[in-house]
């Protein structure tokens, strides 16, 4: 994030949502105008989530950190990663993006600008597998930027891939992206009313594998020094 002020950084998270989000609702638009086939619609729904994802944290990551994630965002800040007086504006540029990227689709699909989901999202197991994801997401983002950071666009894309199929919720584990999708009576929709436990359980996530990587990434002083070689 070096040399870009702030503006340039909430537009680059404000328009990295939009288009993320207006990937995840377009396909599944689009996903489910060709195929009455619910498994292969979701496929296909996953396949741009995880290729869009990749795009645009290789081009917006310089920019503003691409977190394009309020509970991604949060980890950063507790981090001081991201300074915490910025929180609140990722936060609004965040949702007002996702919530663009929800109109977007709409309008190329032709359907109402924006249309309250009715589709049921809630209970237990669509909690915890939104604490889950949210937790795998950061941990992958975590410990990617240790090691690779390079490949982090990379890891993220097919992370987000893979837990579309492997978690009961497939996988929002993003607030804002949430908030967005409850705009939308379509495939990836989402009831307002089943927002709340959504977002609780994505923070959750966020902050217990913020916890548990921050001591997994940092290396013990007794094991540096048994893994020094001896003379």
């Amino acid at each position: 994030m070096g040399g870009f002020d702030l503006p340039r950084r909430l537009v680059a998270e404000g328009l990295g949502t939009a288009m993320l989000v207006a990937t995840v609702v377009g396909s599944g638009i689009m996903a489910t105008s060709l195929t009455q086939d619910v498994g292969l619609a979701l496929l296909g729904n996953t396949l741009a989530t995880g290729a869009i994802l990749v795009v645009l944290i290789t081009i917006l990551g310089p920019i503003s950190g691409a977190h394009f994630n309020p509970a991604v965002s949060l980890i950063f800040a507790i981090s001081r990663t991201l300074p915490r007086s910025n929180l609140t504006a990722y936060v609004l540029a965040q949702i007002v993006g996702g919530v663009i990227g929800t109109i977007a689709a709409h309008l190329m699909f032709g359907l109402p600008v924006i249309e309250l989901s009715s589709k049921v999202r809630t209970g237990g197991a669509q909690w915890f597998s939104e604490g889950i994801a949210t937790f795998g997401l950061v941990a992958v983002i975590l410990a990617g930027i240790k090691f690779e950071q390079k490949a982090v666009p990379w890891l993220v894309g097919l992370y987000i891939t893979a837990a579309y199929w492997f978690t009961a919720s497939t996988s929002f584990a993003n607030p804002a992206v949430a908030l967005a999708r409850s705009l939308t009576n379509t495939f990836s929709g989402i009831r307002p009313i089943d927002l709340p436990g959504f977002w609780v359980a994505e923070v959750a996530g966020a902050v217990v594998a913020l916890m548990l990587f921050t001591w997994l990434l940092q290396p013990s002083t007794s094991s540096t020094i048994s893994s020094e070689p001896k003379l």
